[in-house]
């Protein structure tokens, strides 16, 4: 029996580069909904998870929070999506000037300081 060559042209497979794995920040939209009740879209390409984009969004969250001249809030809910690669949430919080009731509280100045730690932009 003869073997033929197996010509694989145009199929080699890319080696990842490090910048393949740098997130990209495409900005918050924020919508103030009712008082303390606001809404965060942020958009970002090259996440590795869910978690990427809903950081993102916590993030600009904690910021917006401090801005307003509140010191907490509380995660109401993010959807996350993709459409195009970019990765998408629609996040909701709380703000407040006092701890919160509920389980996903943050306090804001030390979110926004872990955020800077990690290199995840705020507002």
């Amino acid at each position: 029996m003869m073997m033929l060559p197996v010509i694989m042209a145009g199929c080699e497979a890319r080696v990842p580069m490090a910048e393949d794995f740098i997130p990209e920040y495409q900005g918050v939209k924020t919508t103030l909904l009712d008082g303390d009740l606001v809404q965060f879209d942020v958009a970002m390409t090259k996440a590795r998870s869910i978690g990427n984009v809903a950081d993102y969004a916590e993030c600009a969250a904690a910021q917006y929070t401090l801005i307003r001249g509140f010191g907490f809030a509380r995660h109401v809910r993010t959807n996350v999506e993709i459409v195009g690669g970019v990765w998408q949430a629609d996040a909701v919080y709380t703000i407040s000037p006092s701890l919160p009731r509920g389980l996903k509280t943050i306090d804001a100045e030390v979110t926004v300081q872990n955020c800077m730690e990690r290199g995840i932009p705020t507002v």
